[in-house]
């Protein structure tokens, strides 16, 4: 059901975000995130002088790689357009992210290597997106028959999907659990 028709309005600000996963050939993945904001009006900027429509307020890409285990083996990240010259230097902070695992808590540990001042609002907002991304490439590219287990043994354990309770549908207890994933649902029979 699409939204109601709008009042009459006029358009003044666009943020677009792609996300992407790209699976590696020496078996880990990178997921990637690109921001990007513009105005539909001229403005002054302190630090770039006029910033003309369509040119990006804000312009940051994000790179993760991680391995099977979701674990981010590297992370990068890139401010092309911001509004301070300074902005730039909070992105090497985003390195940080090496060795935190993607699942369960996620966004608050992000929050923690990244929040307040450590990090660039942007791209910690791009976090959660790239995690989400990283477990639709990876997960259903897996349950799509194309894994190639290093461990035979993992390959045939269930794997609890990640998306499981994060959501009204997902809810274990909740009939698309109890059709596409039987093992794990906990409502009632």
């Amino acid at each position: 059901m699409p939204l109601p028709p709008p009042a009459r309005r006029e358009p003044l600000h666009t943020r677009s975000i792609e996300c992407k996963g790209y699976r590696r050939a020496d078996g880990l993945w990178d997921i990637e995130g690109h921001l990007v904001d513009v105005k539909t009006y001229p403005f002054m900027n302190e630090w770039r002088g006029e910033v003309t429509p369509g040119i990006p307020v804000h312009e940051m890409w994000v790179r993760l790689t991680v391995d099977e285990a979701f674990t981010v083996q590297a992370a990068h990240a890139a401010t092309d357009n911001s509004p301070y010259s300074i902005c730039a230097n909070a992105a090497p902070n985003v390195q940080r992210l090496k060795g935190l695992r993607i699942g369960r808590g996620w966004n608050r540990a992000v929050r923690q290597v990244l929040g307040d001042t450590e990090g660039c609002t942007h791209i910690v907002e791009m976090l959660p997106q790239l995690a989400t991304v990283s477990l639709q490439t990876i997960r259903a590219y897996r349950r799509a028959g194309n894994r190639r287990a290093r461990n035979p043994e993992a390959a045939h354990a269930p794997e609890r999907p990640a998306q499981l309770d994060t959501c009204y549908a997902w809810s274990t207890e909740r009939e698309v659990v109890r059709r596409r994933f039987p093992e794990f649902y906990t409502g009632k029979p």
